[in-house]
Parts: C-alpha cells; structure tokens; sequence
C-alpha cells in the first residue's frame, strides 16, 4: 500500500515540532533572514500559530513511511518554533497543528504560496499598528515584543500612520514616496503638513519638505537651545520635535518665544552676578553684542603684587617647571603628581592674571553679557557711557595744564572786527591763524617725509587712538582713516572662529598695556623699540582690512589687492576655517560637493557618494574631505615665488 494513502489529504495532525523537517521540494531556496524568523517567533509567542504548515509525510528508500514529515508551505514557522524551542520557551516535542496534503504537488503548492498572494500596503501596516495603540492601548514595546520588531522601528510605524488622511491617501496612490512621507511625519501637525503640501513646486525632495516642516522650529544646535539646555527647556513647559527617520541633532524647540525668554532670563542672571559681585555701576545681558553702542572702552590694568604675593607666585612657577622637566617624557603621571600638577594651577589661578579695572572705572563703567556663537556666555567689561565720563577740564583747569592752547592762536576776530589798545593782548585774526597753521603743517610734512622713524611712530599714534580711544580719536594731526568692517553681519560668529578668537585677545592684550588717558598715548607710543611699534601697527592695521566680496559695493581692485596681500602674508586659511556641511557642504550644489571631493580624496571617493541625495552627500562629503587641507577657490592663496628681501624702513 502507497504510504501516502494512510492518511487521507486535508486531515489536521497535531504533529511534534521534532517530528517536521524542511522539504526538499519547497520552492523557496533563499534562506529566511534572522530578523524575520524573531518577527515570527515574536508573534506565535503572543498569538499561537496562526496558520498552520501544510506537510506531506516522508517515507524511506521502501515506500514506508519515517514517522517524520515535510513542511512543504511553512517553513519560516517552522524556524520560528525551533527558535523557541531552543530558547526553551516551548518543548522540543511541543505538538505543531498542520495540514496534510498528499493531493497537490509539494512544489506547486510551496511556489503558489509566495507568489499568488498581495502584500499588505504599508499604509495599511502603519494605519494599523496606530489602531493597536489608540484602540488598545498597546506602548510601542508591546507592539514590538508582539511583532517581533523593535520598539524605535513601531515608533516609526506610529508616526507615518499618524500622518494627515490627506498626504496618507496621496501615498496610496503613489502620490507621494515613502522619503517623503516620513519628512511630513517629522510634525504630527496635519494642517502644517496638508500646508507644505500644497505649497510644493516641481521640487519635491525629502529634505526640502523637512526643512519646511521644521523652519519655524529652532534646532537643538541653536546657541540658545545649548545654553538654556533642552532639560531646562521641557522643564519650563516646552515641547522638542523629534524626527525618528534621520540623525536630527537633538531635534527641534517648538516654543522660541519661551526659548528666548529662558535665555534671557539665564543672561540677566549672571549679568546681575557679575555686577554684584565685580561692583560695575551696570550690567546689561544681550543675546547679541551691540556693535555701534559708540561708548569708550576701558581694560584692567598690570597691578603691582605685594612681595610675599609675588614670591609664592614665583615658587610655585619654578616648582611647575621643574616638574615638566622631571616627567615630561612619562605618559602616565603617578596620581601624586598629577596630583600636585593641579593644586599648583589651582593656586596660580586664585592669584589671578595681575591686571585689574580701576576701581573709579569699575564705579563708573559697565558690562555686557552676550550670549556667544557656542552657546557660553561671554562677559564683556569695562563700557563707559557718555554720561557716566569724568567731568570734563574746566576752560581755566585747561588753560594751566600742559599742552594749554596759547591766546595768542584762540579763535579770535575776523575782518572788521575792532582791535583792542594793547595790540599785544588782542586775539589774532582767522584768515592769519589759518595762515600760520598752514605754514606749521607744510613744515611738519617737511620734517616727517626725512625722519621715517618719526613719521611712522606719528602713523602708529594715530591709528592707535582711532582703535583704542574712539572718542578721542582726533587728538592726533596726522589725518589717517581706518575703518573695520563688522563681519558678523555677513558670516555669523565669525568673530569667534579661532582667528577672531586670536585677534581679541591680541587687541586686550595691548589695550591693557596702553595709557589709561589717550593724551599719555604718544609718550607710549614713542617709547616703544622698533619690534614692537611695528607690532602695534600691524594690529591697528589689521583691523582695516575688508577683503569681503559685496555686491552692493563692488571694489574689483580692493580685492585683487586681497589676492596679492594674501600671497604676500603667505595666508593659510585651514588654520582657521575647514568646510563642514554648515560652513560650506550643505549650501553648494551636488555637482560643486563632488568637485571637492574629488579634489580633496580622489574620484573614486567621488564616485561612491554620487547617487546620494544632496543632503546626504554633503554629511558623507564631510569626513572624506576632513584633514586634506582642502579649500574652495576663494579661500585658496595662490603660490608665488620668493620676494627679494625688503628694504630696511630705517638704518639701524
């Protein structure tokens, strides 16, 4: 007897899971991935076996059968069930339900199974996974655990199933990609999303509708998400927008009224420290430092340490060094040492820098505190407001200092103007003044075009009082106009970058070297050696230069005359800039992103990023071009060959 006759096609057998083995002729010779036999285990686990395995029984090389049978449609359930066994969540002999058919071809019927059948819609999976958690009040972990998914993934299944009917019918419809789908679902705002639906042209990218989702949001890279602190921020009542498809950097604050006001409120803080406590008359917080305030800057000033202050300074100084020197070559410090290392730059730094504001300043003066491009605050000290300056030298206080104004050149008479009886004691007239002064200029032009050691400590001067006392910047007759441009306003923060950062500190430092009083600036200025009164100039100096390309003002000359300043200083750019997706990648075409990278690690670099979207090209452009040195155009110097030697300004 036919041993597939001994039991009837269609019967319902519990069978022992030990007792199922794979068919040989089933149709599907891929083998099941693991993430979707843990989805089908996940799911008999919390459901049972749905749908039972059609099976045929084996027999051996005699017709007869082996007690053993052949999951022709099932497999993948099959798996699952070991799975679990092997986890010994279930017997090895649990019974399995299946169906025999000894009626159909085995092959037929494994190849009908996965091809005569429709796959479920995505919407309708996303629609129904948010039907398990509204209805049932199912979390995502459940779902997971149920599904054999993980609890990010129903997250994401959540989200696009919460998006607008609208966008969620246009999707079926092929209206819209499944990229674009989830840039709506960054926001659960249906009239936002049906908004920038509409308003879509011919451009209809993933990361342009994000970025519409999203514009009026602030990201949790603002300076001012960093300095509040997202913690501090939903504490208060504010609300993050998340987006569960892409690396979002933290997401984005919805509420900037209450950002901007828990800033602030931060800011006013320390401003109100800082005055209580360094005894300013004022202190005002800004999110953004009031360039144009026209008000006089002062600096704290070298203090003269108190002997013993200055030995103790001076001990602990020659204790650091001597234990550079004795375990500089040591990687690991012995915990003692290093120990020591910190004590000695916690007591150094008690003692303070050795400069101080003076304390008449401190009463009379003020404070900025400014929320910098990093997101720290930054305490500017030492303003003075117009009406908060010394009072003025009285008419006859002036009249007997130095530098007092001789009668005899005082705005006198005009023509026609009677004279007095003493004609020694009577003013002189305008038009001589004018005259005599004339001849006094052209003297001194004369006498500074041979002298120019004296002309360039006259250049020095002048640019000095211009750059550090703006009020008195006229005390000086040498007509010289310097202008500095503030950058900020074309590239934001670019005061901070490393170079600004540099030329702040140089500027403070020789504004506290600098008089107080900007009629004691010559003396200072004269009195310095040559080294370093080309030093000053070369500050002053710099703070003129504008090499930014407005087309509002056009200047071609002005920046040819760039190009060749760089060369001449030999300007390395990649000590200060390097092209990120913010300062560069993100806001250059696709075709400009791959120039660079060719440019900077080759074509075959090039190549592999070339069929990314342009905001993912960008991010992955980033790392390629990272530490090769690699500038745009603009920012290039062009390589010129050595000067001749310059002529000494002066004989030594």
């Amino acid at each position: 007897m036919n041993a597939q006759t001994l039991i009837e096609s269609g019967t319902v057998l519990d069978i022992p899971l030990n007792k199922l083995k794979k068919s040989p002729k089933n149709a599907r010779k891929t083998p099941h991935g693991e993430a979707a036999i843990e989805a089908l285990a996940a799911s008999i686990a919390a459901k049972g076996l749905l749908q039972a395995p059609v099976v045929e029984p084996e027999t051996g090389e005699d017709g007869e059968p082996t007690g053993f049978y052949l999951v022709t449609i099932g497999e993948g359930r099959r798996l699952a069930l070991a799975l679990r066994a092997k986890r010994k969540e279930i017997r090895k002999s649990e019974p399995v339900r299946c169906v025999v058919d000894t009626a159909n071809d085995p092959h037929e019927i494994s190849l009908d199974e996965n091809v005569t059948r429709t796959d479920m819609h995505p919407a309708d999976q996303f629609e129904a996974f948010k039907r398990l958690s509204d209805e049932r009040g199912l979390s995502a972990e459940d779902i997971g655990a149920r599904f054999g998914v993980s609890a990010q993934v129903v997250r994401q299944r959540l989200r696009l199933g919460a998006v607008s009917p609208k966008l969620m019918a246009i999707y079926r419809e092929d209206g819209l990609t499944l990229d674009q789908l989830m840039a709506f679902a960054v926001s659960e705002d249906h009239e936002r999303q049906e908004q920038v639906y509409d308003q879509l042209s011919w451009n209809r990218s993933a990361a342009l509708i994000r970025r519409a989702m999203t514009e009026a949001k602030v990201p949790a890279s603002d300076r001012r998400a960093v300095f509040v602190g997202v913690d501090a921020y939903a504490e208060a009542g504010g609300q993050t927008l998340r987006d569960l498809f892409t690396e979002d950097g933290g997401g984005w604050l919805e509420d900037a009224t209450l950002l901007d006001r828990l800033a602030g409120a931060k800011l006013e803080a320390i401003a109100t420290e800082v005055r209580e406590r360094e005894g300013w008359k004022w202190a005002t917080a800004c999110l953004d430092y009031p360039h144009g305030h026209g008000w006089r800057r002062v600096y704290p000033r070298p203090v003269e340490r108190p002997e013993d202050e200055a030995a103790q300074i001076a001990a602990l100084s020659e204790e650091y060094d001597a234990l550079v020197s004795q375990w500089d070559a040591v990687e690991d410090l012995p915990p003692e040492v290093e120990a020591r290392f910190k004590a000695i730059d916690a007591a150094l730094d008690a003692f303070g820098d050795g400069t101080a504001y003076d304390p008449d300043e401190v009463a009379r003066g003020g404070v900025f505190v400014v929320l910098g491009h990093d997101g720290q605050a930054r305490v500017e000290r030492g303003l003075i407001r117009p009406e908060d300056e010394a009072p003025a030298p009285s008419a006859e206080t002036e009249a007997d200092g130095e530098g007092a104004v001789p009668a005899e050149v005082r705005p006198g008479a005009g023509p026609g103007v009677e004279e007095a009886e003493d004609e020694g004691l009577a003013p002189l007239s305008e038009r001589l003044v004018l005259d005599l002064t004339a001849h006094k200029t052209i003297g001194l032009r004369e006498a500074l075009a041979s002298d120019p050691t004296l002309a360039l400590t006259a250049l020095v001067h002048a640019l000095a009082l211009k750059t550090f006392y703006p009020p008195y910047e006229q005390s000086s007759c040498v007509e010289v106009k310097l202008v500095s441009a503030y950058l900020d306003g074309h590239a934001p923060g670019v005061s901070e970058s490393p170079a600004g950062r540099r030329i702040a500190e140089q500027h403070e430092a020789w504004a506290q070297r600098l008089p107080r009083e900007s009629a004691e600036a010559w003396g200072f200025v004269a009195g310095l050696d040559g080294g370093e009164l080309l030093d000053l100039l070369a500050h002053c100096v710099s703070l003129g230069v504008n090499a930014v390309r407005n087309p509002m003002d056009r200047k071609p000359g002005a920046w040819a005359h760039a190009e060749v300043l760089a060369q001449a200083a030999g300007l390395d750019m990649t000590r200060t800039w390097a092209p990120t997706v913010s300062s560069y990648l993100g806001r250059i075409t696709k075709p400009r992103i791959l120039e660079a990278v060719r440019e900077a690690a080759g074509e075959d670099a090039a190549e592999r990023i070339s069929g990314l979207k342009k905001t993912e090209m960008a991010e992955a452009a980033e790392p390629l071009i990272a530490g090769t040195g690699w500038l745009p155009p603009l920012l290039r110097t062009a390589q010129v060959e050595a000067a001749p030697e310059a002529v000494p300004l002066a004989a030594e």
